[in-house]
């Protein structure tokens, strides 16, 4: 197998989820800034043309980075990250789909529209109209996230999982490209702090 790489909250989510794992996977490092990822050699890997994208043994390729930590899992027949049992599985897919949808997505396309225009208006259909809009959606989310972690070790409770690497990763994207975290949100500063001092945190 082999991790097509780059800079962003996508690909540093896998890697981070590798780490947890304690597994090796090679990797390819593409340059997104210079737009590898919109040429022929990579939309024939991910006709998204996003990273990453796992290139498999049999030749065949994993987009989506769910899809990817949750194959790379069951390779090593199943892990704790995605949950040991039916309910624990559904409970991380539950918040992971909760994450996605509500905070990542808005947080992301925040960028896009507004820092990253000059970066991404050649490449997607960006709307600057709609980013401050965004940026607002996704501090309410975080702030209605930090009321139901009230108590909570991780977003799972007392586990560590797929969905607290996702909005980890994030999370600190949006502290790089002007979109703070929100300190009152008390619940969400202390899980970050736990989160960040984990090693894979560094991947």
């Amino acid at each position: 197998m082999k991790l097509i790489n780059s800079v962003g909250p996508n690909p540093k989510m896998v890697r981070m989820f590798i780490s947890e794992m304690g597994i090796s996977v090679d990797t390819q490092d593409i340059d997104l800034m210079q737009g590898d990822n919109r040429q022929a050699e990579h939309l024939a890997r991910n006709p998204s043309g996003q990273t990453p994208t796992l290139e498999l043994d049999d030749g065949g390729y994993v987009s989506e980075i769910t899809a990817i930590c949750e194959y790379l899992a069951d390779k090593q027949g199943g892990s704790a990250l995605i949950g040991e049992t039916p309910e624990e599985r559904a409970e991380t897919r539950m918040w992971a789909r909760r994450l996605d949808l509500q905070i990542l997505e808005p947080l992301a396309n925040g960028f896009r529209f507004s820092e990253g225009l000059a970066l991404f208006q050649d490449r997607v259909r960006c709307m600057p109209q709609a980013a401050d809009d965004l940026k607002t959606l996704t501090q309410e989310r975080i702030t209605w996230l930090d009321g139901q972690i009230a108590g909570k070790e991780f977003i799972c409770g007392s586990r560590f999982s797929m969905a607290d690497i996702l909005l980890f990763s994030f999370l600190e994207f949006g502290e790089s490209v002007g979109q703070p975290m929100n300190t009152d949100n008390s619940n969400i500063m202390a899980w970050y702090d736990r989160v960040k001092g984990r090693a894979s945190a560094a991947a």
